[in-house]
């Protein structure tokens, strides 16, 4: 832990043999340096003590079996994989919706096929609508082609008939969604310029019209705002302050947060603590993933380096992946008054299938993510899926 004066609230698990666990606390400060303990308990997770919500974003999921992808469970049978993910203790789905892409992957007709199979399974749905052609995240929130040349009216009320078209479709279905996040990692806002965070008022009618439209087609579906940086208490303060003084409904906060870029387990800690007491809002960590090796698989570079692992503080190893999903899983259920809901590993089938990149204009472009996935290079289950089970 960084030296601090500030209180920093850890939450670790361990498994205990013959009923017996003596736990040592210590500081390795310099000579003449002080760590203080308050507030210790030790408990046992007995049966119901599971997280809420245990999800998985496999929006890649369709495309990958399209071009050949395989999946194994960890006993190296071959079985579908929502199957396997389901057994080893997901109980939630994320897919991302975008308006018109390129592949014609994860648009509407997409979703409703993988929302059937989502609930098939027994398992809850989210759906993340980006608003856009392709990726939608802090770096980019471009609008989709079709809505380019909208004035900000329309652009509003496509938003409203988008949500409500996509979300309608799946409730006629037999698949209502349980929750929806109105645009992905908005720390700068969405469909770009209209809706920056430089221009909180359109942002704010933006964020209102798609959550109005998730209401009127089910008022028990949760809205959740969703920003990326975790660990980043002060921008999230800022960003929810702004909406919930203008009073855009939602019912949940969702975070993205990756180790190796959003900072330590500590600093999500303290900053979903804070924001759960703020805005008395349950907590959702809608992104995260760790590598298990720094191997490559395919030509594309991977995202997650040994710089990243260095930064994330876990080996890359499958055990290190496994340690990473259980640290960030310890942090949602320690937050007070039950108000950490759960977590959503992201893309934890996005294995190395040729055809099933990142780009969808391109389609030899590799996926830059195998090594986060949750399936080894054979395609086995790995120990991180398990964490599932157990959180």
């Amino acid at each position: 832990m960084p030296a601090s004066d500030a209180w920093t609230q850890i939450s670790v698990t361990t498994t205990v043999s013959n009923g017996q666990c003596t736990v040592s606390l210590f500081s390795d400060a310099n000579a003449g340096n002080w760590a203080s303990f308050d507030d210790v308990s030790f408990s046992t997770s007995g049966s119901g003590s599971t997280i809420q919500i245990r999800g998985v974003d496999i929006s890649t999921l369709k495309k990958s079996e399209d071009r050949g992808g395989v999946y194994r469970d960890s006993a190296g049978t071959q079985r579908d994989a929502l199957a396997i993910v389901r057994s080893s203790g997901a109980n939630y789905g994320r897919l991302k919706v975008w308006v018109n892409p390129a592949d014609g992957y994860n648009n509407k007709a997409r979703v409703l096929t993988m929302a059937s199979r989502i609930k098939g399974q027994g398992m809850k749905l989210l759906v993340d609508f980006h608003y856009s052609d392709s990726w939608a995240d802090p770096g980019k929130q471009n609008k989709p082609a079709a809505w380019a040349s909208l004035s900000f009216t329309a652009l509003r009320q496509a938003v409203y008939d988008h949500t409500y078209d996509v979300l309608n479709a799946l409730k006629a279905q037999g698949t209502t969604a349980d929750m929806v996040q109105v645009g992905n990692e908005i720390n700068d806002g969405m469909l770009w310029p209209d809706g920056r965070s430089s221009n909180w008022a359109n942002l704010a009618s933006l964020l209102t019209a798609g959550s109005n439209a998730v209401k009127a087609v089910s008022s028990s579906t949760q809205v959740m705002l969703h920003l990326a940086e975790g660990g980043n208490n002060s921008q999230h303060r800022w960003w929810f302050d702004q909406a919930t003084s203008r009073g855009v409904p939602f019912d949940v906060i969702g975070v993205s947060h990756y180790l190796y870029w959003h900072g330590s387990a500590a600093s999500l800690q303290a900053n979903i603590n804070d924001l759960a007491s703020r805005y008395g809002k349950p907590i959702v960590v809608a992104e995260t993933a760790y590598g298990f090796t720094l191997a490559q698989e395919d030509g594309e570079p991977n995202i997650f380096n040994s710089s990243l692992q260095s930064a994330g503080g876990y080996p890359a190893t499958a055990q290190g992946q496994a340690d990473a999903l259980r640290a960030i899983f310890n942090v949602v259920k320690a937050v007070p008054n039950g108000r950490g809901l759960g977590v959503f590993y992201w893309e934890p089938t996005w294995t190395a299938v040729t055809g099933n990149g990142w780009d969808p204009t391109n389609p030899s472009s590799g996926n830059g993510w195998e090594n986060q996935a949750l399936f080894d290079y054979a395609d086995r289950a790995l120990p991180g899926l398990a964490v599932l089970g157990t959180a």
